[in-house]
């Protein structure tokens, strides 16, 4: 299962989920994608009763605070998670949302630049940022008694943030070079690149996380103080803490560090950029130095916008599963395993997002095989479930591998921060994760075929195929020095 297509920037972790699921040929199984959305509660187990309810608590200034308490380790996960992510972008400034990330560790009108990492490094914490298409939000783990400090830390940058020019020059050098080496330098991040310019023509999903390097050279100091100052505001912010803690004191330190914090009249509301209606398959061919070509099929299909309502898209992600949820899915005991014609397949739907999303199949060929002839091999499998359905026991061991994922991620303090955090970013509520679960659970096998009929046509697909050049074409270069993610 995999999300490149919608990663975003600057983490190791899911995903989620921020470029941080932006690895060469990076899989993703259902049950980890998934952790994204769901935590606790299922079947009644005993592993849910370990972890608490989340509580919710409103600011005066408009900043949402959601605590969850988890007392089996004396460690806390902070979080602040802004709703301005590279969708937010206007032509000509793609790619402020990830500098702005940036900056925030370059010091304020108490902290010298990188003095934020350091305090933290010596509480015993690690920290570090992430920026995706829909939102940004920073992070520390630390241990329980330390919380306060980092979370002062996080308010002084929310208010005081300082833009030096010369701080800013150094800065956006080490973003430009970040995305030499992580995109321009990868064949198949440039395919991804690609195909989501072509996919997307109107919707600022477009759009490259870090920016086009035409608009990163013509970036200003300003540009991202206007960034800051338009979107870095407690009531466009939300703060959700999990681990060793009690609600209620975590409200209170809220108050006493982002309460005298001022709300800001106007923070904009980002105009609806509805991507036109597709009306025919799009073909996009990347030439770049790597080893083996390459093909994605991008299919346009709805987003999880109604947890109660949109039983698509928990339909979608059960046929996710069945492709490429566990090691003996379809896809890799089809077309890898038995038939020998592809050396990695794969099937990925992430359906929490604020934009419009995609269902991915995607795959290698193994020698013999070209990618036009892997294409129709990946169609043929969801046309098969599309003819034949599936069986009872199938989506039994589906489901079976979707209440494990849910198990083994429950362990994850900063797992359970992450989730609640993409949900609420995402315009669903995190008192819907368990519900989702329960939706999920009662996905049928008629609900799974009915998708695989209605959205896997012609008519709104994107295909992207990569054809390798020689390797002696390839420019290597070090990380960017300075590079935090």
């Amino acid at each position: 299962m995999r999300d490149i297509a919608n990663a975003t920037e600057c983490v190791s972790l899911h995903q989620t989920i921020p470029y941080f699921i932006r690895a060469q040929n990076m899989k993703f199984r259902i049950a980890s994608m998934l952790a994204a959305l769901a935590m606790c509660c299922f079947h009644g187990s005993s592993v849910a009763a370990e972890t608490s309810t989340a509580q919710e608590f409103m600011l005066d200034n408009g900043m949402k605070i959601i605590v969850k308490e988890d007392h089996r380790a004396p460690t806390v996960a902070h979080m602040i998670w802004y709703k301005a992510g590279s969708m937010d972008e206007q032509n000509g400034t793609t790619g402020l949302a990830h500098a702005l990330e940036h900056m925030m560790f370059k010091g304020t009108k108490t902290l010298k630049p990188g003095e934020f990492s350091q305090r933290v490094a010596a509480l015993g914490g690690r920290e570090n940022a992430f920026t995706s298409k829909d939102y940004t939000a920073y992070y520390q783990q630390i241990e329980k008694s330390k919380l306060e400090n980092v979370m002062a830390l996080e308010a002084d940058r929310m208010a005081n943030l300082v833009f030096d020019k010369d701080e800013f020059a150094r800065e956006i050098r080490v973003v430009m070079e970040e995305r030499r080496w992580r995109t321009e330098d990868q064949p198949i991040p440039q395919v991804y690149e690609v195909l989501n310019a072509t996919a997307f023509m109107a919707h600022p999903y477009h759009h490259p996380i870090v920016g086009w390097m035409a608009d990163l050279q013509s970036m200003t100091v300003q540009d991202a103080k206007n960034w800051y100052d338009r979107w870095y505001a407690p009531n466009n912010a939300v703060m959700v803490v999990t681990g060793d803690v009690d609600a209620k004191q975590v409200l209170a330190l809220a108050k006493k560090h982002f309460g005298k914090i001022a709300r800001k009249a106007a923070v904009p509301t980002t105009r609806p950029q509805e991507e036109p209606e597709q009306r025919g398959m799009r073909r996009v061919v990347v030439r770049a130095p790597a080893e083996n070509p390459y093909v994605v099929l991008a299919f346009k299909v709805p987003a999880l916008r109604d947890v109660e309502k949109d039983d698509e898209s928990h339909a979608l992600d059960v046929l996710a599963a069945i492709l490429d949820g566990y090691d003996n899915a379809r896809l890799n005991a089809k077309l890898v395993r038995t038939d020998k014609v592809a050396n990695s397949v794969g099937a990925g739907y992430s359906n929490v997002a604020r934009g419009p999303v995609t269902f991915l199949l995607d795959g290698t060929p193994a020698n013999g095989t070209t990618t036009e002839q892997l294409e129709k091999l990946l169609r043929a499998e969801v046309e098969r479930i599309a003819k034949e359905g599936i069986s009872e026991q199938e989506l039994k061991r589906v489901k079976a591998q979707l209440v494990a994922g849910q198990i083994y991620k429950r362990d994850s303090i900063f797992g359970q921060a992450m989730e609640i955090g993409v949900m609420e970013m995402s315009g669903l509520s995190h008192t819907k994760i368990d519900r989702v679960i329960e939706k999920l659970r009662a996905v049928t096998a008629e609900q799974v075929q009915a998708v695989a009929q209605k959205y896997f046509g012609d008519e709104a697909l994107t295909v992207a195929t990569l054809v390798p050049l020689p390797l002696s074409e390839k420019k290597t270069a070090p990380p960017p020095k300075g590079l935090r993610h």
